[in-house]
């Protein structure tokens, strides 16, 4: 990601405005929010408390610097030096109408300009617009800061730059290739929601058996493959043709209720508010937003280790993200850099030892890839295994914590490689350490042999530049 000063602009500092300052601040950006709420300080500072404490976690790499926020007195002020402008203001097309105008009259010619809208069509968007093709649908989910999917709609070559920065900004855009009222995501979520209306309003079903169905049951498979991907499999070998031959019939029978919606009444609203204030009342909404993305947290870094679906989208970002490796000899190579995420913490509420494994793994791994010793190499049939190690825990480290690993050389010859890993908080303070000895291994044979000529003399060079000396002294 470039260090270049980058700057965006966000209208409405509501629920998803303030996901959206907390997204573009958090990938390094600086920030420019209007929103009239005297509240919206307090409010948008709560939003970037979940997102520092939950983002970060995502990544095996520390994020870049976080931007700064400016709270601007004007649109004119927010917009005038912004590349993107990000409009999250009320689901009314007047307001925004006005808003757009607002925009325009003071932001670059070229600026990009997203509506968060749920609803509306980029051309009902622009329709007041003399620079129409500026104006386009960028529909997040909640929270922004975490969920990294964004349906794109409009003018295509300002969908390509769109989707350039919000791949900078490690997001997952979505180009819609038609304007439909609604997009795609809130149609498939309003026949469900629809439905599970119904379920209440006929009682069938409360709030919370109707959760338990989806987080228990379908929510889980679709998390990670979707509807489609998930049918097919139910098709067995013959995959989808053979499902849709088996279960098409059942569309055209009076399962749902279609189109029709349950009459929003008083004693609807009442049964609804009332089954869900004894399912979760016992939270805050403060608790259950953070509930909410220590689990999304979990479940998306448990993709991770699959490299599938949205743990694929974390892997490629921890690959943008990877700092420079520094070229000063004679200091320790900087092999970690990261938070710890909260999947990591045990019941003393701090890192579990396991994870300190995890983290001087990754330092070693770091090593091995630095001498050459890469997916290529291990291809090829050899690599390096860990025969020993030793750790010495100084410090506690808790949810959230930055720390980094500093690695030097004990011993680089031959087929041996010896390292000292020490583990650092963001101040400096040593917070564990580990010796780890590792022997270069033939992977068919599996036994250990010397590594070839040039890791041999990248082991040299490594030696040469990072050696350091052990507690007896000796390097």
């Amino acid at each position: 990601m470039s260090n270049q000063t980058k700057i965006a602009a966000i209208i409405g500092g509501g629920v998803i405005g303030g996901g959206w300052v907390a997204r573009f601040l958090l990938a390094g950006w600086d920030v420019n929010l209007f929103d009239p709420d005297p509240e919206a300080p307090r409010k948008v500072g709560e939003v970037l408390d979940h997102a520092r404490r939950s983002l970060p976690a995502l990544y095996d790499v520390k994020l870049p610097d976080e931007g700064q926020l400016t709270f601007a007195s004007s649109i004119k002020e927010a917009v005038s030096d912004a590349s993107w402008i990000q409009e999250s203001v009320p689901e009314r097309l007047d307001i925004k109408h006005w808003t757009f105008a607002e925009i325009q009259a003071h932001c670059a010619q070229d600026a990009l300009i997203g509506s968060s809208t749920s609803g509306f069509k980029p051309s009902e968007l622009s329709s007041e617009s003399e620079n129409k093709s500026a104006i386009f649908v960028a529909h997040p989910f909640n929270p922004v800061y975490l969920v990294p999917v964004v349906e794109l709609v409009g003018d295509a070559d300002t969908l390509d730059r769109a989707s350039d920065i919000l791949d900078q900004i490690l997001m997952k855009p979505i180009k819609v290739k038609k304007e439909i009222d609604a997009h795609v995501a809130d149609r498939l979520l309003e026949a469900v929601w629809r439905e599970a209306l119904w379920l209440v309003n006929d009682d069938i079903a409360t709030t919370e058996e109707i959760d338990d169905i989806i987080r228990y049951g379908f929510g889980l498979r679709w998390a990670q493959m979707g509807l489609f991907e998930t049918y097919r499999i139910a098709g067995g070998e013959a995959g989808m043709a053979h499902f849709i031959e088996q279960f098409g019939p059942c569309l055209k029978w009076p399962w749902t209720k279609l189109m029709d919606v349950p009459d929003l009444t008083d004693e609807l609203v009442d049964k609804i508010a009332s089954q869900s204030d004894k399912q979760s009342g016992k939270h805050s909404i403060r608790a259950l937003e953070q509930i909410r993305d220590n689990n999304l947290v979990a479940m998306m870094r448990a993709l991770k280790t699959q490299n599938w679906g949205a743990g694929a989208l974390l892997n490629y970002a921890d690959k943008q993200l990877k700092s420079a490796i520094p070229s000063n000899a004679g200091e320790q190579l900087e092999t970690v850099r990261r938070v710890v995420p909260v999947d990591w913490t045990d019941y003393n509420g701090h890192m579990n030892e396991g994870r300190y494994g995890q983290v001087f793994s990754d330092a070693a791994d770091f090593i091995i890839e630095f001498i050459g010793a890469d997916e290529d190499y291990i291809k090829s049939g050899l690599s390096y295994f860990t025969a020993e190690t030793n750790t010495n825990f100084l410090q506690e480290c808790h949810a959230g914590d930055e720390f980094y690993v500093q690695t030097g050389v004990l011993l680089a010859e031959g087929k041996k490689l010896k390292l000292l890993h020490e583990m650092k908080s963001a101040d400096g303070e040593t917070l564990a350490t580990c010796t780890q000895f590792l022997l270069h291994v033939d992977l068919n044979t599996r036994k250990s042999c010397p590594p070839e000529a040039h890791i041999l003399k990248n082991l040299e060079a490594l030696r040469s530049n990072y050696a350091v000396a052990d507690e007896q002294g000796e390097a």
